[in-house]
């Protein structure tokens, strides 16, 4: 497999906005664009369809996109698996890697002992997994293609991380 670099890392918190605001106050990141309520069109949790309703905000870091994100909805998730429901915990969750091709590259880290905690499916069609690497790096991986909207939204962030003073700027749809 080639070099996978990390493009984002994402923390679970209770408010995606109250911690961008806090994240950028102690570091400088940002601006935030805040997606509430990410629509998806199927959520698999671990071999089980489930609804997923959560919400995100996204940053810059330096060279790293930066994501919090929120659970909406009770119920079994990826996110309750290394935070469970109820136990008031948060912190770091995930990163995020592009990958050429999402299905190979799902088999080959299931093939060297990773799990497969979430396929999703967002209601344009963008797909993404969690893979369930908590025992090895004490977080999952987020797994996706770079397609050119994603690109486009990466290569957005980062572009305004120079335009705006930093804090919570606006709310983003996804769909």
């Amino acid at each position: 497999m080639a070099p996978l670099p990390i493009r984002q890392i994402a923390y679970f918190v209770p408010d995606v906005r109250a911690a961008a605001q806090a994240h950028s106050a102690a570091f400088g990141s940002g601006p935030y664009y805040v997606a509430d309520h990410i629509a998806l069109t199927r959520a698999v949790h671990r071999g089980v369809e489930r609804e997923l309703d959560h919400s995100s905000a996204y940053g810059q870091w330096g060279e790293v996109m930066i994501e919090f994100c929120q659970q909406n909805n009770p119920g079994p998730s990826a996110f309750h698996d290394l935070y469970p429901e109820g136990s008031g915990r948060e912190g770091l969750h995930h990163v995020a890697l592009f990958v050429d091709n999402l299905d190979a590259a799902v088999a080959d880290f299931t093939g060297r002992g990773a799990t497969l905690a979430l396929d999703a499916q967002m209601t344009n069609g963008f797909r993404y997994v969690f893979l369930d690497t908590i025992a090895t790096y004490g977080h999952m991986l987020e797994l996706y293609e770079p397609t050119d909207n994603l690109k486009g939204f990466y290569e957005y962030v980062r572009r305004k991380a120079g335009d705006f003073s930093k804090g919570v700027t606006q709310d983003i749809a996804f769909g």
